[in-house]
């Protein structure tokens, strides 16, 4: 099997594993929005995912990526896997054991319920454990496993929530023993399928496995750029939450969670990227000593723009379908953030795959770099906008420091790890596509209505006008990647 096909394999699998488990959770988004009281109670599981997403990122501290980096380049895969799992095992029964011990201290400083933070703390602690053996499944090619486990993972987190929320309360027995805050039971639902998933796939932690402290070592020195890295990419993609809490004045968390309910329509490109990250990853590193890597690289970052680029402009033509589907009535205000945070979402895309040249030359302090000026965009024009703004100005700082991202990273490329991209194509296919999505969402959906049949065929249109330009100038590109 080619390099290419191979990637398309496990992208397709690897997607799966990400867009069904992410669809459904989009169930929640109904779920939540339709038997949550209010958007202020959205808002506020909504913060506390953004804590969660942050504190992900600093209790596994690159751990993920630097297994993948010294798994691949040795003989003694169980040194790697021992060491990988025996430094998050410590860290995370440490944070546990120093958790609960702050507890009030920590719903003090966050303003949110100790009770909530009880099954946070446990969601985090399994969440982290499940890191290792899932990239181990992932390094061992065993895609169609690992999709598997995400599924069920979902399956029980959404099938929990439901009946926590929906049906359990109507029994008389067991409302009076479950907690009457439904936002703790929606906790404890994820609390169990964390739980459960870990006894699944926790086999690793039991089998023949040794610690190497040279190893341990260079495997943080690899990964802390990746934590610094990862910590400032959960800044751009969760903190404008957090400073929307805390800049506005008037019915903050109210804001927070109409805000947060349309950002989810974005969902789309935000399962495309994710899922290609996931395929490529792995891949980048297989096909690192290829003399022909630089040039693969470049026809994956092509391929990439070319379905994004049609992916975006045929989602916006589609929302206004997908939001009745997905989000309360209420919550439809902030429904002009929707195209920014595509774009958004299509631009990191591009720059996960821009950014192999720092990987694969064990330059991470680069990436560090990159992220931490994303996220002090993020944080400098959400302070600045946002009481002038409100969320639209989240919204608009997301996609700068994407953008700027992607932007940084190509230049860098350039001057540590050439790789022939074909620039031209690329920024016209991205030119149009985002022209043709502001003019059809901010021009026509108004001046022609909103569910018109007119506004579909307008639509349907631009979207055929792109995907034919596409094809008269990359045909024999797309055969020849086919065949291959």
């Amino acid at each position: 099997m080619s390099a290419i096909n191979r990637l398309f394999k496990h992208t397709f699998v690897y997607g799966l594993a990400t867009v069904l488990p992410r669809l459904l959770t989009v169930l929640l988004t109904p779920l939540l929005t339709n038997y949550l009281p209010n958007p202020e109670d959205f808002g506020e599981v909504s913060i506390i995912f953004s804590w969660i997403i942050i504190f992900n990122v600093l209790l596994t501290y690159g751990t993920e990526t630097a297994f993948f980096r010294y798994f691949t380049e040795t003989d003694d895969k169980s040194k790697v896997l021992g060491t990988a799992i025996g430094t998050l095992l410590g860290t995370t029964l440490l944070f546990v054991i120093v958790s609960y011990l702050s507890l009030d201290h920590i719903a003090s400083w966050t303003d949110k319920s100790a009770n909530y933070w009880r099954w946070v703390i446990g969601v985090l602690a399994f969440d982290t454990l499940a890191v290792v053996p899932f990239a181990y499944m992932r390094a061992q090619g065993k895609a169609v496993k690992y999709a598997v486990i995400k599924m069920i993972n979902v399956i029980i987190s959404v099938g929990c929530s439901a009946l926590f929320l929906i049906w359990l309360q109507d029994i008389p027995g067991l409302r009076d023993w479950l907690p009457g805050d439904k936002i703790e039971l929606y906790f404890i639902a994820f609390f169990g399928a964390s739980a459960l998933t870990f006894l699944v796939i926790c086999k690793p932690y039991f089998s023949k496995w040794k610690f190497d402290v040279l190893l341990w070592k260079r495997m943080l020195r690899y990964g802390f750029p990746i934590l610094i890295a990862g910590l400032a990419f959960a800044i751009n993609e969760t903190f404008d939450k957090i400073l929307l809490e805390w800049l506005l004045i008037d019915n903050a968390t109210d804001q927070v969670g109409i805000y947060t309910a349309c950002y989810r329509l974005a969902v789309g490109m935000t399962l495309f990227s994710t899922a290609f990250k996931l395929g490529v990853e792995p891949f980048f590193f297989s096909e690192a000593k290829n003399e022909k890597a630089p040039q693969l690289y470049a026809q994956i970052t092509k391929m990439f723009v070319i379905l994004g680029s049609i992916a975006l402009l045929a989602y916006i033509v589609l929302v206004d379908l997908i939001k009745v589907l997905l989000i309360n009535e209420k919550y439809y205000d902030a429904m002009d953030i929707v195209p920014m945070v595509l774009i958004a979402y299509l631009f990191f895309g591009i720059y996960q795959s821009i950014s192999v040249w720092y990987k694969v030359t064990d330059k991470t302090k680069y990436g560090a770099y990159i992220s931490v000026l994303g996220a002090a965009l993020t944080i400098g024009l959400n302070i600045l906008l946002i009481p002038q703004m409100g969320y639209i100005a989240s919204a608009i700082t997301t996609c700068a420091a994407y953008g700027l991202m992607m932007v940084t990273s190509y230049f860098l490329s350039r001057k540590h790890f050439a790789i022939p991209y074909d620039l031209k194509n690329i920024l016209l296919y991205l030119i149009v596509s985002i022209s043709f999505s502001l003019i059809f969402f901010y021009f026509f959906r108004e001046e022609l209505g909103i569910g018109s049949w007119s506004l579909y065929l307008v639509g349907i249109l631009m979207t055929a006008v792109l995907a034919g330009l596409i094809w008269i100038r990359e045909k024999t590109f797309i055969k020849n990647l086919i065949k291959k």
